[in-house]
């Protein structure tokens, strides 16, 4: 604290406030006798020595000296007084010893107080009305960009009265209908959010239009960001978002589609999920794919003690490699470039590797792509699976955590079924107790992952043609990719410690979300009219493709869980030695090619499995409005 006193700022401000201690004792002694008080009070002038120098050593504790006078804030104007207080309640019992408090009249300790306040506080307001555009009242820059805040709370007054020459705010507008009529820094609050297409055109009657419109409130909902971007679109007024917990930047963003999602998202326990890795070794396989990569990002900076990357696509594994170490250089990795078909090759890396923990994320996923291509569905996701699971415990690995999907409750298509059989074994694996716990984690579907919807949206309105849907009621349960991530991170943590073998775990992803509303959306993101701009096709559903998923099967009843946001299944136990000579017969039917072979086997496993039949897109092609 001291060593920062002699940086020359911090000794003119110190300075500053010795000399405004010993004026504001003098200052005291003035109001309460007059003028004449130099006169009837000698010891005047020691007594406010003493006084400034008990002042002198109390900034020192204070950090007065430290704060940035052009922020000065409501946080600075408690430490002043905290301040002027631990100055008057030392200085009484200083000058007691000096003179035993003689020639001391006994309202002046309260005067000084209020006195050395006012003086401390009032250069530093000065100042910040000085450097403040707002609180001078000056008028920004001719050529600045007019803006409407939505929102008006503390993020709002933060984001107006940081300095800013680029925008010129007209106004607010807030849910909240006490806070209509308000004015906060000199902007005033226009009226409630449902009134912001009348707001807007008012605003344009006086020629104050605002280009954008600015979400600046911190915990909004997907539905209300909806609601606001429908609003937006009809008021002509693209919106943005600032989060002001982001730090110092304040230029706003366009809304992201994971602002869409129509439920907060969700934050899991990152403290034990931290415990969990750091100093552990990890292995994760499909490490380039679009979970496995966030996996790796966030167990990478967690600190593990070692990190192993498997994935069999060559440039996948160099992209999360090189990510990798460009962000921790001095983490211990490695990358393995192999297929979790091989079940030997397995082996012997997790033998070789010694991993602590297992994170299985290797899939084939695209549902179309795997009903034409059965077999090789089912053996990256089952057969691959059971690899993995076997290798896991012929290693000795404590927790090894499979990433499955809500495909996978009473699949219609090869890649449900692939992944329930995935389930199947890992649930039976995890019965046996063989001291390898498995963790089995049930996902949504993830936006802007790879062959999701979010990205062939983004393609179709780059390439500016329609935007295609399956169906005009299909929907779906989403989450982003951190959820996703921090769910998966999560049960790896928390689950090893309960006595629920078997069960699996899901993410409360909410009501599920229709495709076609998904794609409104994502027009109105970016700035165009649904129906008018840009048309949504429903092209027929596909081989395969179900109106809407499930997260639980009916013989699956949920658990009681003391993790937020986490819902638990109780399993559908199979005997291991039943699932094991089925696996192993699934895995010689597929390597045969013997397809019709394969597909009975999986069709004994899954009895619920029922395949859907192909759409008829191009017979039934129609524009929804």
């Amino acid at each position: 604290m001291v060593r920062r006193l002699f940086q020359p700022r911090n000794l003119l401000v110190y300075g500053h406030d010795v000399v405004m201690a010993f004026a504001a004792f003098l200052a005291a002694f003035f109001l309460r006798l007059g003028p004449d008080f130099l006169n009837d009070r000698p010891v005047v002038f020691p007594m406010a020595a003493t006084f400034a120098a008990v002042a002198a050593a109390a900034y020192l504790f204070t950090g007065l000296y430290r704060h940035v006078w052009e922020y000065v804030s409501a946080k600075d104007a408690v430490n002043i007084v905290r301040t002027a207080t631990v100055v008057v309640l030392v200085f009484l019992p200083a000058w007691f010893f000096v003179a035993r408090l003689e020639s001391l009249p006994r309202s002046l300790p309260f005067i000084s107080w209020f006195v050395l306040v006012m003086f401390l506080a009032g250069p530093r307001l000065l100042c910040r009305m000085l450097k403040d555009p707002h609180a001078r009242g000056i008028v920004v820059a001719a050529d600045a960009v007019p803006i409407l805040l939505i929102g008006a709370g503390p993020e709002a007054e933060y984001f107006i009265r940081k300095p800013s020459h680029s925008y010129r705010i007209v106004g607010m507008v807030t849910a909240r209908g006490d806070r209509v009529g308000q004015v906060i820094q000199g902007v005033e609050v226009l009226g409630r959010n449902e009134d912001l297409v009348k707001i807007v055109a008012g605003l344009d009657a006086k020629g104050l239009k605002p280009h954008k419109l600015i979400l600046v409130g911190r915990d909004v909902d997907g539905a209300a960001v909806q609601k606001l971007l429908e609003l937006a679109a009809k008021a002509g007024c693209p919106l943005e978002r600032v989060r002001v917990d982001d730090g110092n930047d304040l230029k706003p963003q366009p809304i992201a589609i994971e602002d869409l999602l129509g439920r907060p998202q969700s934050n899991l326990d990152r403290a034990a999920m931290a415990a969990m890795i750091r100093r552990q070794r990890i292995l994760v396989t499909g490490a380039g794919g679009s979970i496995g990569a966030e996996l790796v990002r966030q167990i990478s900076a967690t600190g593990p003690a070692h990190l192993t990357l498997v994935d069999n696509g060559e440039f996948n594994l160099y992209s999360i490699d090189l990510d990798v170490r460009q962000r921790h250089a001095a983490l211990s990795c490695t990358a393995i470039l192999a297929d979790v078909r091989d079940g030997g090759l397995m082996k012997d890396i997790i033998a070789r590797e010694r991993p602590d923990i297992v994170f299985h994320a290797a899939a084939l996923k695209h549902v179309p792509m795997v009903e034409l291509n059965p077999l090789e569905g089912l053996l990256t996701n089952a057969i691959g699976a059971r690899n993995v699971a076997d290798a896991c415990v012929a290693a000795g690995v404590k927790t090894a955590v499979m990433i499955s999907t809500d495909k996978a409750v009473n699949p219609s298509n090869v890649m449900g079924a692939s992944k329930r059989v995935a389930e199947i074994y890992c649930q039976a694996m995890d019965l046996r107790g063989l001291g390898t716990r498995f963790i089995t984690v049930r996902f949504g579907n993830v936006l802007g992952s790879a062959g999701s919807v979010v990205p062939l949206f983004q393609r179709q309105l780059a390439a500016g043609g329609a935007l295609t849907v399956t169906h005009p009621d299909i929907e779906r349960y989403f989450m982003t990719v951190h959820e996703a991530v921090e769910l998966v991170l999560e049960a790896a943590a928390l689950g090893p410690g309960r006595q629920d073998e078997g069960a699996i775990y899901v993410l409360d992803m909410g009501t599920p979300i229709k495709i076609v509303d998904l794609a409104r959306q994502m027009i109105l993101l970016a700035g165009k009219t649904p129906g008018t701009d840009v048309a949504i096709q429903v092209t027929g559903l596909r081989p395969g493709e179900k109106l809407s998923e499930e997260l639980f099967h009916v013989q699956e009843p949920t658990l009681p869980t003391d993790m937020a946001g986490v819902l638990l299944a109780r399993p559908r136990t199979v005997d291991h030695a039943v699932i094991a000579a089925k696996m192993a017969a699934l895995d010689e039917a597929c390597r045969r090619r013997d397809e019709p072979a394969a597909l009975a086997l999986v069709a004994d496993l899954v009895p619920e499995l029922r395949r859907g039949g192909a759409g008829q897109a191009k017979a039934h092609l129609k524009v929804i409005k």
